[in-house]
């Protein structure tokens, strides 16, 4: 098998040789070509090195992209207008991830004031950094006790009643006195240009606050990914302005097929021998290529976030694997211990799909926020194939296994009564209202069901598994998706036709909805169109009763104030499960709901096309 593999693939590099020797000398001489025409230039020589996607205003427009050119000062300064910021200085440029950082030539006084009121997000650029800061006032002077969080006091913000502090997004407010109130949650402090392993903000944020230096990440379609790929593999990044493709300098051993230069037969045989020799000869380069991507992100991660282990430390922390918690398509979760004896649950990706984007989602999103009803990320592994996420141990597992177990289980009714199902249902929304608002950007779970919310051991509720989880403006009210993103009975109707309306933040409100119902009924809240005779839709029976004004009993004889409870979610759920995503409310509405009096609340109009009589 091994010697017909390689006679195939001799054969293969033969026949690409003889297609190909024409159309590789065309090729060369087109790259070759660009980077004679757009050479790197810098505008003094200790200064940052311009190339594509940049380019100096005095080169062709075609050797950078629109909204990316620099330009030199009289005092030989490499400058980048940006639309919003003004004239800045270009202090560095990081091609390999995509960074800039500026300082803006502008005067001012209090240049972090300028920051704080400016919008300064744009088509090419996005304000980034090691972490995003709070701006916070306080009525009295005081000294940091921990300098790695807290900033300040800022001179050109105070006055002779107010002292301002800049205070990592991660930190406890506790760490501040009780009268501090925060004036701003945006502000992004630029990764150390230098890599410090741990720095004090007070350190990294002194450039932002006396100079307004801003780290920026430039996103162009197309052209970024391919170009930072380019970087880290040690190559630089061109453009065809035919094809408006990017693509990389030196293609070594990468070999180029043209198809407009062969015959169809030999496009022919070649397809035949590319399909018997694709998955042996590329899966290693595939799977190359997604430890690059994954690598290229956690080497942007900083240290301040949860720690990164090695596998060896993993199997160490598990006791190699001994004690199983639960089997899913992602691979398996352990229970654990750290080294200083804290619980943990580790979830080993055994089949990670896609090119490490549920990785990546997950330590992105999970491991940079901190809230009560979010679940916390301690620390991650990646080495090669291998990665896990290792997160705080949930000793009273999902809620799953309490909704479908209480028509059996006495002991599950008894710990889902009314009350507690309320306070579940609460704590699920604010952790959802701080995805949605809370963040520096808006956080879409798309999974919120049963067994992504975890119990601790008082029964609070933590949303987990961010693996579908999408990042956008929080301004942003309409996302686009390729592909329908969630699980089956909890999907919103607009993730599968867009004739319901446009994919938002309230796709999440619907799946809450539908896991509220679930809790109340004890039973799956099915697709309507997928249930059989003898099933009932329980979104659509829930509501028959509501509007009759029957009593919900659905699993036990109830007080009164236990029927009102049941009535209060009934009726927020219906509002959550709208078709119409623009008449489901927002989950701070959500929140304000389940915390107002049965009587505020309104009937909700029908969620769904009836199907009784």
């Amino acid at each position: 098998m091994v010697t017909e593999t390689n006679e195939i693939l001799n054969f293969l590099a033969l026949l690409l040789s003889v297609l190909n020797y024409g159309v590789m000398k065309a090729t060369a001489s087109s790259d070759e070509n660009f980077f004679q025409n757009c050479p790197a230039s810098n505008c003094n020589e200790g200064g940052p090195e311009i190339w594509f996607p940049f380019r100096l205003e005095t080169s062709p427009p075609s050797c950078g992209v629109p909204g990316m050119m620099l330009s030199c000062s009289k005092q030989a300064d490499t400058i980048l207008v940006h639309p919003k910021f003004g004239l800045c200085k270009v202090i560095a440029i990081e091609y390999r991830y995509g960074f800039i950082y500026v300082i803006p030539l502008a005067a001012s006084k209090c240049p972090l004031q300028k920051i704080i009121s400016t919008n300064l997000s744009t088509d090419v650029y996005r304000p980034y950094g090691s972490d995003s800061a709070t701006l916070v006032s306080c009525s009295t002077e005081f000294r940091p006790s921990n300098q790695y969080y807290v900033a300040g006091p800022i001179s050109c913000l105070r006055n002779t009643s107010q002292f301002s502090y800049l205070v990592t997004s991660f930190a406890s407010m506790d760490v501040l006195p009780l009268d501090c109130m925060v004036i701003s949650n945006d502000i992004w402090i630029p990764y150390p240009l230098k890599n410090e392993s741990m720095v004090r903000l007070n350190e990294t944020a002194k450039g932002t606050i006396a100079f307004g230096e801003t780290m920026f990440m430039w996103s162009v379609p197309n052209i970024t990914n391919v170009c930072q790929e380019c970087e880290i593999g040690g190559r630089h990044c061109g453009f065809h302005s035919e094809t408006r493709q990017a693509f990389c300098k030196k293609h070594s051993s990468h070999v180029k097929v043209i198809a407009a230069t062969s015959s169809v037969a030999a496009i022919l045989v070649l397809s035949v021998i590319v399909a018997a020799a694709l998955y042996l000869a590329l899966k290693s380069k595939y799977d190359e290529e997604i430890h690059l991507k994954v690598e290229m992100f956690l080497n942007t991660y900083t240290t301040s976030k949860p720690k990164r282990y090695t596998f060896s430390e993993v199997k160490k922390i598990t006791r190699r694997f001994n004690n199983k918690l639960g089997q899913g398509g992602f691979g398996s979760v352990y229970k654990g211990d750290l080294s200083n004896g804290v619980p943990v649950a580790v979830k080993v990706l055994e089949n990670s799909k896609g090119e490490g984007e549920e990785f990546i989602n997950e330590v992105a999103t999970i491991g940079t926020i901190h809230h009560a009803n979010v679940v916390r990320l301690l620390g991650f592994c990646s080495e090669g194939s291998r990665r896990a996420l290792i997160y705080e141990f949930m000793p009273n597992a999902s809620l799953e296994k309490y909704i479908f177990s209480q028509a059996s289980d006495t002991c599950c009714q008894e710990k889902l009564r009314p009350d507690r199902m309320l306070e579940i249902a609460t704590g699920i929304a604010k952790g959802i209202e701080y995805l949605h608002q809370g963040c520096n950007q808006r956080i879409l779970h798309f999974d919120i069901k049963p067994s992504n919310i975890l119990l601790d051991y008082s029964f609070k509720p933590k949303i987990s598994d961010f693996g579908l989880a999408k990042l956008c403006a929080r301004d942003q009210s309409i996302v686009t998706l390729t592909a329908a993103r969630g699980t089956m009975g909890y999907i919103a109707p607009e993730l599968y036709s867009r004739n319901f309306g446009t994919v938002s933040y309230k796709s999440d409100v619907y799946s809450f909805g539908m896991v509220v119902l679930e809790m109340m009924s004890g039973q799956s809240s099915s697709d309507p169109q997928a249930k059989n005779e003898n099933d009932v839709y329980i979104p659509e029976w829930i509501y028959e009763k509501i509007i009759t004004g029957q009593e919900l009993e659905l699993i036990r004889e109830m007080t009164q104030g236990e029927k009102d409870i049941m009535r209060k979610l009934a009726i927020v759920a219906l509002w959550c499960i709208q078709w119409n995503p623009v008449n489901r409310p927002s989950m701070t509405k959500v929140v304000n709901m389940l915390t107002d009096s049965l009587q505020s609340l309104k009937i909700p109009p029908k969620p769904f096309v009836s199907s009784f009589g």
